[in-house]
């Protein structure tokens, strides 16, 4: 199964399955001598970590992560940096009766389809429980950007048809992790969380968006044809489980607008070549122009939801199928540490590719 492996120079490689003994990550091409603050590590984790709310799966994962080689004294070596996660919560049992059933919008027909062979346990290698590993990864990458002030930041910005109809630019950022949807707007936030609870009840999930902004992004990331960078974060975010769509900057929005409006007309600020708007979303021909990077991501609902729903076995007999188990209503208040670890993976990544010193 090949597609384990993400990045260039700073490249990752991840293991385990959602109901196996642990999961992990091997981080290739890391500097030496960065300081690797492993509380950071642990407290990236434990905004990804199950059963953090009420609004969030019950599962009861601490994912505390260990660190295995390629540090030494606090800092990186250069070596491989080795991250293990060790599952204590996994229940495979309560997944046998799915073994001869396909889940609705799961990837169980797709995996026994293309392996003849498929970890029915949460899913395997499709549990977005793998994702615990890129947040891990993320969170060293994120020590690597400090280094050049590069900030990331993402937050929720609709579950369902609530809308956060603001802009990031009136946000307080500083403000997402202070509710449990992490919406950094009170009021929407409480809309969205009673629509959560609501649907929760209901035993069914809903779908949401997530908007990330990277502040201090240097000139000069990414390549202008196949390795552009935004469409290197296009595929970062559309890895990630549940995900189904991507636009950055104006996104979908300017098919609607004429050259003239959507135009980003440069300027001089203070000795430094700036845009008086943004609808560019940071990036120009593929490479950074020292704007803040926007973009938001599509989340579907979760596919597990507790209605019964019409499949079929693996004899190809008609059946019906009921999700009994632990599961989020709404994936995006445990996604947005996901979206921001995939992005500072692939700053990072380019940041080394354009040679900048960054230690």
């Amino acid at each position: 199964m090949p597609g384990n492996t993400f990045g260039t120079l700073f490249r990752i490689t991840s293991f385990g399955e959602s109901h196996g003994p642990a999961i992990g990550v091997v981080i290739d091409g890391c500097p030496a001598g960065l300081e690797i603050d492993k509380e950071y590590i642990q407290k990236q984790l434990d905004r990804r970590k199950p059963g953090q709310s009420a609004i969030t799966t019950q599962r009861k994962e601490e994912d505390e992560v260990h660190i295995l080689s390629g540090v030494f004294e606090g800092k990186s070596t250069e070596a491989p940096i080795a991250l293990v996660i060790y599952n204590k919560d996994h229940k495979p049992e309560d997944y046998k009766r799915f073994k001869d059933t396909y889940r609705p919008s799961h990837a169980d027909y797709t995996y026994q389809a293309k392996y003849g062979i498929r970890d029915h346990r949460g899913g395997g290698r499709s549990s977005a429980r793998e994702t615990a590993t890129r947040v891990a990864a993320g969170a060293i990458a994120m020590l690597l950007l400090a280094k050049e002030q590069v900030i990331i930041k993402a937050y929720v910005s609709q579950v369902g048809p609530i809308k956060l109809d603001k802009s990031y630019l009136e946000l307080d950022l500083n403000a997402i992790d202070s509710n449990i949807i992490r919406c950094p707007d009170t009021a929407t936030a409480a809309e969205m969380i009673s629509l959560i609870e609501e649907t929760r009840k209901a035993g069914d999930s809903i779908g949401g968006v997530i908007t990330c902004v990277i502040l201090n992004c240097p000139v000069g990331l990414g390549e202008p044809v196949f390795d552009k960078l935004h469409a290197d974060l296009g595929k970062a975010m559309l890895s990630i489980n549940a995900v189904k769509g991507f636009e950055i900057g104006s996104g979908f929005a300017s098919a609607s607008m004429r050259g003239s409006e959507h135009n980003d007309a440069f300027e001089m600020t203070s000795g430094k070549i700036t845009t008086k708007t943004n609808h560019s979303g940071g990036i120009q021909g593929g490479i950074s122009n020292g704007e803040e990077i926007y973009f938001r991501v599509a989340f579907k609902p979760v596919a597990t939801i507790n209605k019964e729903q019409e499949t079929i076995n693996t004899s190809g007999e008609n059946t019906t199928i009921e999700g009994k188990g632990r599961h989020d209503p709404c994936v995006v208040p445990r996604a947005v540490p996901i979206v921001e670890a995939m992005a500072a993976l692939i700053i990072c990544d380019h940041l080394l590719r354009s040679k900048t010193s960054i230690i």
